[in-house]
């Protein structure tokens, strides 16, 4: 039987009624029509499916969209305002650490977690908060940097 629930996504409240089994992610996208948050591996593993819950990033796979409800949820729809991309957004693209783009948003919102933490972490702190976000693509290097750069 669906459970109508409140997911605050971005800034705004939206009800919707989902099974009790269904994903956050699923909610997201389904019900919400927000697909920045991609479904990857669908088992936790991959993080493409990263966004924050209340402060911390979570994978959307893995978390009942019950247990969102009432929560603030950001998504990668909600980092840029009025079409102007956020100074971490903007570094993905100038440094070159998005090439198929779709680990990108669930690296983006592990890497605006760690910032809203720790607005300077080292090398080390950021590679820790990356570790669950796997990329086929980049090798990391490039991710790293333009996450350091948006410390600085």
């Amino acid at each position: 039987m669906k459970q109508v629930i409140e997911l605050m996504v971005n800034g705004e409240s939206y009800e919707t009624a989902v099974d009790p089994h269904r994903t956050l992610l699923e909610a997201l996208r389904e019900n919400l029509g927000m697909t920045g948050s991609k479904e990857g591996c669908d088992l936790g593993a991959c993080g493409a499916c990263t966004v924050i819950v209340d402060g911390k990033a979570v994978l959307a796979c893995l978390t009942l969209a019950v247990d969102a409800h009432g929560k603030e949820i950001t998504t990668i729809e909600g980092l840029a305002k009025e079409g102007k991309l956020t100074a971490l957004q903007q570094n993905f693209v100038d440094y070159g650490a998005i090439q198929c783009g779709y680990c990108t948003p669930g690296m983006i919102m592990s890497a605006k977690a760690l910032l809203d933490e720790n607005p300077k972490p080292g090398k080390a702190e950021i590679k820790r908060a990356i570790s669950g976000n796997l990329c086929r693509c980049t090798g990391y290097t490039k991710i790293v940097e333009a996450i350091e750069v948006t410390a600085k």
